[in-house]
């Protein structure tokens, strides 16, 4: 039988320690379920073939995320949106999202890719800026908030730190609509002439490694029940079958 008398102090300071622990690891649990999920949807809608744009918008699209999808359109050049802050093997750059006008008018936000700082200005990559009717093949994402801690965006000086599908398509002239507001598309890897943008961004690899973090979590809970007892054993507090620490 266990019998514990409990110290005021050591009791106060190791309880939160426990508790938070505890939490902290059933919350890494928690998120690694919702990792799970974003997995099996990156490989089921990746696995997928490719949609058009209607049959995209007959549904809910954020069902087919990281899904491919093919269409057609123009892009509006003159409404590109900059996301600050982006680097690529270790270059500083910036990622450039184009309103399409797809050819049922509709108004859909693809993120070309990645471009170095020094061509933000369109005439210094003339090349990729593809003029007329264009055809290509994006990966659904769903319309970014704004995470902790993170800057805002700044739509005045068109800088940005996430995609904003609903103010970024009104500023492009779009229409409300829940469905077109809900997504934006990554392009692919296809080359653009002049090298930039630098399609294919999307990170599909995403790790999941919250199940080690809910271990560490768990054993540090278990590591200070452990001192909390052996604590009380040493000053005798603790008593176990009957027996306690015999003082020296």
């Amino acid at each position: 039988m266990l019998k514990l008398r409990p110290l005021r102090w050591p009791t106060i300071i190791m309880l939160p320690i426990v508790v938070l622990s505890l939490s902290l690891a059933l919350w890494q649990m928690e998120r690694r379920a919702w990792k799970r999920d974003i997995l099996d949807r990156i490989a089921t809608n990746q696995a997928a073939a490719p949609l058009s744009l209607d049959a995209l918008l007959k549904g809910d699209p954020l069902r087919f995320e990281y899904g491919r999808v093919k269409l057609s359109g123009t892009f509006l050049h003159d409404k590109e949106f900059y996301l600050a802050a982006r680097s690529l093997k270790s270059k500083v750059g910036m990622q450039v999202v184009t309103p399409l006008r797809a050819d049922d008018g509709a108004i859909v936000l693809i993120e070309r890719g990645w471009i170095p700082s020094d061509k933000k200005e369109p005439e210094k990559r003339a090349a990729g800026q593809l003029p007329g009717k264009v055809e290509l093949t994006g990966i659904v994402r769903r319309s970014q908030i704004k995470r902790q801690f993170a800057p805002d965006n700044d739509p005045a000086r068109n800088f940005w730190f996430h995609v904003d599908v609903p103010l970024m398509r009104r500023m492009a002239g779009g229409e409300p609509d829940a469905k077109l507001d809900s997504f934006f598309l990554d392009a692919d890897a296809t080359p653009n002439p002049g090298g930039v943008p630098v399609g294919g961004q999307t990170r599909l690899d995403i790790p999941n490694d919250h199940l080690q973090y809910a271990i560490t979590w768990f054993l540090v809970a278990l590591a200070g029940v452990g001192v909390y007892f052996a604590y009380h054993w040493e000053n005798g507090r603790l008593t176990i079958g009957g027996r306690t620490k015999v003082q020296a």
